[in-house]
């Protein structure tokens, strides 16, 4: 399968399960996160010279929300739910194998979902909607 043809998979995959498990944008991404820097480290090896679209996360498209709010991080942590993380996880394994995506093309996709995630908490004005569901746009 060509590599657009496999990054369209990934994507795919994604978003139905993301959207099937009604997922938190907070274990969405955790899970992206692990991925994104297991995919950098990867390249790295085999690199010196990366596209910052790749080596960098991308701007976030507003400004974060100010909040004074204040809440315990290891709490939060503590309310995910390990196993629909470990299925996505899984997803994503499964996936760039079966696909042999190269590794570039998987963190493509993966820079795009942190991209999504990083928006999104950057909203959160409370502990409460790191708990929301993943809003996936339609054109994504």
């Amino acid at each position: 399968m060509s590599g657009a043809d496999s990054m369209v998979t990934l994507q795919e995959r994604l978003v139905n399960l993301i959207n099937q498990l009604n997922m938190p944008i907070l274990e969405t991404s955790l899970v992206i996160s692990r991925w994104t820097n297991r995919l950098l480290s990867q390249l790295k090896e085999h690199t010196n010279e990366l596209p910052s679209n790749l080596s960098e996360p991308w701007p976030l498209d507003s400004e974060p929300v100010e909040s004074s709010a204040s809440f315990d991080l290891e709490k939060a942590l503590s309310l995910v739910d390990r196993d629909r993380m470990d299925i996505l996880d899984t997803l994503i394994r499964v996936t760039l194998e079966e696909e042999q995506m190269l590794v570039s093309d998987a963190l493509g996709v993966m820079r795009s979902w942190e991209h999504l995630a990083r928006n999104q908490l950057s909203q959160a004005a409370g502990p409460g909607q790191l708990f929301s569901p993943t809003e996936i746009p339609d054109d994504f």
